[in-house]
């Protein structure tokens, strides 16, 4: 078992064009996501895009970058496509670590690669316990529900679980970390898959595997992402 590590990166956003390449105290973005990702246990690290101003960023500083098309939907759909390119057996695992998370770290990267020890593990991703309040109730924080052999239930933008009795009881709440891992062979599996109805709803595409029967594992871990979607977040991180 190979474990390779794909950053999908695009450069058409609507809220921020050009975000891989946005500088963070003088460094890509993309670049930062990827050395980041170099510190992991990871047989290999590539970045996945569309774009050659990407690529070339990438290829730039020392990294390797695979062209796919422009058309691909989702960050799972261009680490499939990447995937097929570099020729993947299909009990390898592929890691999908977005490419606007450069605060992740090898050792958050390696919490989800260690689920793949156990054979049964075909797909799998990252939560971390709500400690802010109002994140519990963030439709930008989705949250998520697991059972006691750590597999998801469900994920929602609603607070889940609902609390009726307040007076009685305080669940713990826990917010989804966007970064996945799959075996190669059912990677493939899932980028054939139709927009489920709970994919619809949601915007999440993770309950359309859910939907289809897939087991989505999860461990916990300590991390605060900070997302950059728009021009302004990466002003507040470069001050």
């Amino acid at each position: 078992m190979a474990v390779h590590i794909i950053i999908p990166a695009r450069y058409a956003s609507t809220r921020f064009p050009g975000k891989p390449l946005a500088l963070i105290h003088g460094k890509p973005m993309i670049q930062h996501v990827y050395e980041a990702a170099r510190t992991s246990q990871a047989d290999h690290v590539c970045v996945a895009t569309d774009d050659e101003r990407i690529a070339a960023c990438v290829t730039g500083f020392g990294g390797q970058a695979v062209m796919t098309s422009p058309t691909l939907p989702s960050g799972t759909d261009r680490c499939g496509e990447a995937a097929r390119q570099l020729g993947l057996q299909a009990n390898d695992v592929v890691i999908n670590v977005q490419g606007d998370e450069p605060f992740i770290t090898g050792k958050v990267i390696n919490l989800l690669i260690q689920l793949f020890e156990n054979p049964a593990v075909q797909i799998a991703t990252l939560t971390s316990l709500i400690t802010r309040k109002e994140e519990v109730n963030d439709p930008n924080k989705v949250k998520v529900v697991f059972d006691k052999n750590h597999k998801a239930i469900y994920f929602s933008r609603h607070t889940i679980p609902y609390l009726r009795n307040p007076e009685q009881f305080t669940p713990r709440y826990f917010k989804h970390i966007g970064i996945y891992g799959y075996r190669y062979g059912t990677l493939q599996q899932l980028i054939q898959l139709p927009e489920s109805d709970l994919e619809k709803s949601e915007k999440l595409e993770q309950l359309r595997w859910i939907e289809n029967g897939y087991a989505i594992h999860v461990a916990e871990c300590v991390y605060e992402g900070i997302g950059i979607d728009t021009p302004e977040d990466l002003r507040r991180v470069n001050n």
